[in-house]
C-alpha cells in the first residue's frame, strides 16, 4: 500500500491513532485496516515506539538526491548568467537551456541534461520568457509619434464602411452597411415576410414545409 500522501503532522497522527488501537487490544490486521495501511507497518511502528519512544514516531522526510552544484556555484552561476549570453561567447543574447548546460560544464566540469536545467533555473528564481519579436528597423519614437498623431485621424477616417476583416484588426466596431444609404426596403422582400421578422411562432408555419397529402386516383387514370 503506497504512503498517503499529507504533512508530517497529519502522517505522525496516523501512526499514533494505531497504536492506540493496537494499545486497545486489536489485531494488526484490524488497525492496518481501520487506519488504512499494512499490518507490517503497524507491527514496524510498534518496534521503533519500543526503542525510541514517542518521539522515534516523528516523520522525517528524505531531502532527495542534493545538488550537484552547491550553494556557492549557483551564486556564480547567477553572475554568469546577468552578464549575458553574449559576454559567454554566443551569438544573441538569449538564454536557453542547452546554452546554460554549456556554462555548467565549462565553468564547473558538471554535467547537467536540459530537462534538469530547468529545475536548477527555478530553483534559482528564474522564470522563462518568450522573446518578443521586432524588425530591426523599427523606431519606437516614429511609432509613438504617429499614434498620437495620425492614428486617431486614420481611425476616426475608418469607422464607416470599413471592411470586416479589417475592423476585426484594429478593434473597430462593425458596420454592414458601412453608413449607407441603400434606399427603401422593397415591399416583397423576405426579410419582412418572414415568420421570424414578424415575431409569430414559427410552429404557426409548419404547413408551408411540409408536403400535402395527393389523390392517386386522378393519377392512375390518366395512366390507365
Amino acid at each position: 500500500m503506497p504512503r498517503p500522501k499529507g504533512s508530517a503532522d497529519l502522517l505522525e497522527d496516523r501512526r499514533r491513532r494505531a497504536l492506540a488501537l493496537l494499545d486497545a487490544g486489536h489485531s494488526l490486521n484490524e488497525v492496518g485496516r481501520r487506519v488504512g495501511c499494512n499490518p507490517s507497518s503497524v507491527m514496524r511502528w510498534r518496534d521503533t515506539r519500543r526503542r525510541g519512544g514517542t518521539k522515534a514516531l516523528r516523520v522525517r522526510f528524505s531531502p532527495g538526491r542534493p545538488w550537484k552544484l552547491n550553494a556557492a556555484q549557483r551564486r556564480r552561476l547567477v553572475r554568469f548568467l546577468l552578464q549575458g549570453p553574449i559576454a559567454q561567447g554566443y551569438r544573441t543574447n538569449l538564454w536557453t537551456t542547452v546554452r546554460i548546460a554549456e556554462v555548467v560544464q565549462r565553468k564547473f566540469g558538471i554535467r547537467y541534461h536540459r530537462a534538469h536545467v530547468g529545475r536548477l533555473m527555478h530553483s534559482l528564481k528564474w522564470t522563462p520568457q518568450k522573446p518578443e519579436r521586432g524588425a530591426l528597423e523599427q523606431d519606437e519614437g516614429k511609432i509613438k509619434r504617429w499614434k498620437q498623431r495620425d492614428w486617431p485621424r486614420v481611425k476616426k477616417r475608418c469607422a464607416a464602411g470599413c471592411p470586416y476583416r479589417i475592423c476585426r484588426r484594429i478593434r473597430l466596431p462593425f458596420d454592414p452597411l458601412g453608413g449607407q444609404n441603400l434606399g427603401a426596403e422593397r415591399a416583397n422582400s423576405h426579410s419582412s415576410s418572414s415568420p421570424r421578422a414578424t415575431g409569430q411562432d414559427l410552429r404557426d408555419f409548419r404547413n408551408f414545409v411540409e408536403p400535402q397529402a395527393t389523390t392517386t386516383g386522378p393519377l392512375l387514370s390518366t395512366l390507365l
